[in-house]
């Protein structure tokens, strides 16, 4: 009989929370919401705060009540963020349809870590060097003549590349929702090259934005000396030492979990340091 009680007893599985779904309304307030994503601005996250902050109402209607959901989603996105602010808007819409489909955590993560970066070089390369350099160069031949076209152009089209960031974010997360079927067939292939790209993108900001450039010379004879930069160095392995100090970071960050607070504040000490004692 007890046997018998114990298989009529219904088993209790655990049920995946039902996550909200979005509506272009939700998208337009994030879209306008991406403006704080500079809002506060560190040296340790860059523009994560800000970009958390526009992702929140979106997030909690995701996860509705599923509390532990919203914060690890939530604490994901305070990771490292450095994009263009005009480009923000694609890559928030694309994670907002990623997670409202309930994506995995790391495909999600990988994929915002490895977009970041090349929006920022598309986003830059059209707005900072194209648009706005053009607008600024014939608004200022308007005023130049003491029109008032001048300024009045250059404020329309700051008005319109900041309401542009509504059909952008609906953009990312069109093309996000079109995409899950596909990103769900591969996505450990998914994540795998989305991190790898971001690998990539990272090895080439330490050699474009990192510079370590030794001063010492040793004295061969009299007369002569040997530069320890660029007769050593730069024809041995070039852009090792940014290399190293680099990994020195990850590895202190990474494995004995120093405060980014702490290796930028080491790092000002030894640049000024070692600059004051001409090595650097």
């Amino acid at each position: 009989m007890k046997m018998a009680s114990d298989e009529n007893t219904p088993k209790t599985e655990e049920v995946t929370p039902k996550r909200g779904k979005l509506t272009r309304r939700d998208i337009t307030i994030l879209a306008l919401r991406s403006i704080f994503n500079q809002s506060a601005m560190n040296y340790e996250r860059m523009q994560a705060d800000g970009w958390t902050m526009a992702m929140t109402p979106v997030l909690k209607k995701v996860y509705g009540k599923d509390k532990k959901g919203l914060a690890t989603a939530m604490k994901a996105n305070l990771a490292f963020m450095n994009t263009n602010n005009y480009a923000a808007p694609l890559l928030m819409g694309l994670e907002a349809s990623l997670e409202e489909n309930g994506q995995k955590r790391s495909t999600i993560d990988n994929l915002r870590i490895a977009l970041f970066g090349p929006l920022a070089g598309i986003g830059d390369a059209i707005t900072w060097f194209t648009i706005l350099p053009i607008v600024a160069g014939i608004s200022a031949s308007f005023a130049k003549e003491g029109s008032i076209l001048g300024p009045l152009i250059f404020l329309l089209v700051y008005i319109a590349m900041f309401f542009a960031r509504i059909p952008i974010a609906q953009l990312g997360y069109t093309a996000g929702t079109k995409a899950i079927s596909k990103i769900r067939e591969s996505s450990a292939m998914v994540s795998r090259a989305a991190s790898i790209l971001g690998c990539t993108v990272i090895g080439g900001l330490i050699a474009s934005y990192v510079a370590i450039t030794v001063k010492t010379k040793i004295p061969v004879t009299a007369t002569t000396t040997i530069s320890i930069q660029t007769q050593f160095f730069d024809h041995i392995f070039p852009k090792i030492l940014p290399l190293g100090y680099t990994f020195l970071m990850y590895y202190l960050l990474k494995k004995k979990n120093v405060s980014p607070v702490v290796l930028i504040l080491v790092t000002f000490v030894l640049a000024i340091a070692f600059s004051w004692m001409g090595v650097l």
